[in-house]
């Protein structure tokens, strides 16, 4: 269920088409990533875990030609973001080069494998789970406050950007990952999303005891039709029906979570991002969007290429603007770009109360 827009409709219009018309930009600010590989862009390098994208082919075409931690073949949405808003790139906060007025940009605080429950991702070893990005967190504005006091460090907090991205992994790497997994044992699906809900909402509620009040959070993506689960569960190409019953009952239940949560707190904080609807438009129709498949991973190997790691041993595609995903579960960059595109300025069929372009706007006449 959508929340209403405060703001008169005609007003709104005219918000999008002066951005759209002038590229309108409220003051740099700081921008903050919460979450897991989707927005990761180099954490994990640091860490001696096997959810790691620190050697080619990732990064093949990224400005460095060099794999960075990003899963993609060159920028992801946290990059693009800042590229959109005119900010300079969030360093991962376990970077040694997050010193100094670098602090003052913001940060990325997510890890490849993690979800929104502490058991999920177990296999990975060592990753940085939600209790220790919010830790994180916390230690980042004592840097801050060592840096420019610790009432310019709250501003900065407060008016920062805040992009999180979590539950993909609670499913593809938990639920389902193995068969009669301990969850699975534990809870149907259909009882197993209101308990994930229930420990976002702790999460979430974190996040604005510690500052946050501009917070895209986005929804799991069509978690069955990913290569990766096309190759284990396909028989003719159709997305995975269990997966996707997982992503129909998850993200209504975080739209109605975040709106639970606007209400309680009487302002927009918490903006639903769509990229279920989003990652759907180029899925469903590959063509309209220049791609010649959503089926087929670039990178990887077996049915759909979507079997194992995208490794130097993989199958490569030449030309990675034609496909839709990266390696078996990661969009390319050309994806990444149309979700993002639909972040800035698309409806609120896919953005809720409020679109990124929308927020820029009002914010910079605060």
């Amino acid at each position: 269920m959508a929340l209403a827009l405060s703001m008169p409709v005609v007003f709104t219009l005219i918000i999008q088409v002066v951005v759209a018309s002038l590229g309108l930009r409220a003051e740099a600010r700081a921008f903050f990533v919460f979450g897991d590989s989707l927005v990761d862009n180099g954490n994990n390098n640091y860490l001696a875990t096997t959810a790691r994208a620190d050697a080619p082919p990732y990064g093949i075409d990224s400005p460095s030609h060099r794999a960075s931690g990003r899963f993609s073949n060159g920028l992801n949405i946290p990059d693009l973001i800042s590229e959109r808003i005119g900010a300079e790139t969030t360093l991962p906060y376990l970077s040694p080069e997050l010193q100094g007025e670098k602090l003052l940009v913001g940060a990325n605080f997510a890890s490849a494998g993690i979800g929104i429950l502490n058991d999920t991702g177990v296999q990975f070893v060592n990753i940085i789970r939600m209790p220790f990005q919010l830790r994180y967190f916390e230690q980042y504005q004592q840097r801050v406050s060592a840096l420019i006091g610790e009432e310019q460090a709250k501003r900065l907090v407060r008016e920062a950007l805040v992009l999180i991205t979590l539950g993909g992994n609670d499913f593809v790497n938990n639920y389902f990952l193995v068969p009669l997994s301990a969850r699975s044992r534990q809870y149907t699906l259909p009882n197993y999303v209101p308990f994930i809900i229930s420990e976002y909402r702790k999460i979430l509620e974190r996040l604005y005891e510690l500052g946050a009040r501009r917070v895209l959070v986005t929804g799991t993506g069509p978690l069955g039709c990913v290569p990766a689960e096309l190759a284990q569960r396909s028989v003719n190409g159709e997305c995975a029906a269990p997966l996707q019953q997982a992503s129909a009952l998850f993200n209504p239940q975080l739209v109605q979570l975040l709106n639970q949560l606007n209400t309680e707190i009487g302002d927009h904080v918490f903006i639903a991002v769509n990229t279920n609807e989003m990652n759907l438009d180029f899925i469903n129709n590959p063509q309209q969007y220049g791609f010649v498949t959503s089926k087929i991973a670039c990178c990887g190997q077996g049915r759909y290429n979507g079997i194992g790691l995208c490794t130097r041993l993989s199958n490569l595609c030449e030309n990675r603007d034609l496909y839709a995903f990266w390696d078996p579960f990661h969009p390319t960059e050309k994806a990444n770009r149309l979700i993002v595109q639909q972040m800035m300025i698309g409806p609120e069929k896919y953005m809720s109360p409020m679109n990124l372009s929308m927020i820029m706007a009002m914010d910079s006449k605060v």
